[in-house]
């Protein structure tokens, strides 16, 4: 089974493939979100019921949790998944998914983490293929027009791992000599995260390694310029020092 939270949710079992037409609506679609993204946990009914209604809460929305959910796991049966997929107890729902169940936010970030030790260990080659799993899966939108808390702590948290997914982009191309992927890559962080020092370091140095030098240079100012002008500081000595080789080369 694999289940897609970017991009178009949707459940794959072959040969059954169910798409976001095939859930409850607007919330059908959340609901399995939520529940998937956090199946590992039980989830308060009221926190569900935050993220589909926020403030404009039904009076009687325990009964219209209880039915959407009710048409969720009717849906979910059509996968060859158990009665039982989604159990309730104590106030909480718990999506129980298989033990050998494919989603691609999890394995995004699996693949991110392994991407990382290999680049550690000093083998950008064998990261490579890990390092796009993950970028792939990140670069994804996730649950466009939703912006309850729970979508959007969990719409940061793939931001994070795609900023990640980036820096391994950026360290595999220059490695392996694709230095203008890794340019991109690096300039695509920055456009992400404008404060995020590492990500002016793998620019600078992508910049130079790549033969631009003066780029490079003008990368360090806009870097002086934004710190100084949002966060009131100056660069690192650590992103200084990048500057001081580009100068010195």
């Amino acid at each position: 089974m694999r289940v897609y939270l970017t991009g178009r949710v949707r459940v794959e079992a072959d040969p059954v493939l169910l798409d976001e037409a095939d859930l409850p609506g607007r919330q059908g679609r959340l609901a399995l979100a939520l529940l998937v993204g956090e199946r590992h946990r039980a989830v308060p009914r009221d926190e569900l019921a935050e993220e589909l209604w926020g403030e404009d809460l039904p009076a009687a929305w325990d009964n219209g949790l209880r039915a959407l959910l009710s048409k969720l796991r009717g849906v979910l049966q059509r996968a060859g998944l158990a009665p039982d997929v989604l159990s309730h107890a104590f106030g909480c729902y718990q999506l129980q998914l298989p033990v050998d169940a494919w989603v691609d936010v999890e394995v995004a970030g699996g693949a991110v983490h392994a991407a990382e030790t290999t680049l550690a260990a000093g083998d950008p080659r064998q990261a490579y293929g890990c390092t796009y799993v993950g970028y792939h899966i990140t670069r994804r939108p996730f649950l466009p027009g939703e912006d309850g808390p729970w979508v959007t702590r969990f719409r940061a948290r793939l931001q994070g791992l795609r900023l990640r997914a980036l820096d391994c982009v950026v360290e595999c191309n220059a490695a392996t000599g694709q230095l203008a992927e890794a340019v991109r890559a690096a300039e695509d962080a920055l456009g992400i995260d404008p404060l995020r020092e590492a990500a002016y370091q793998r620019y600078m140095r992508a910049l130079a390694a790549a033969g631009d030098q003066v780029e490079a240079l003008r990368v360090w100012q806009r870097c002086q310029r934004t710190l100084a002008d949002e966060l009131g500081v100056s660069p690192s000595a650590q992103t200084e020092g990048v500057y001081l080789d580009i100068l010195r080369a």
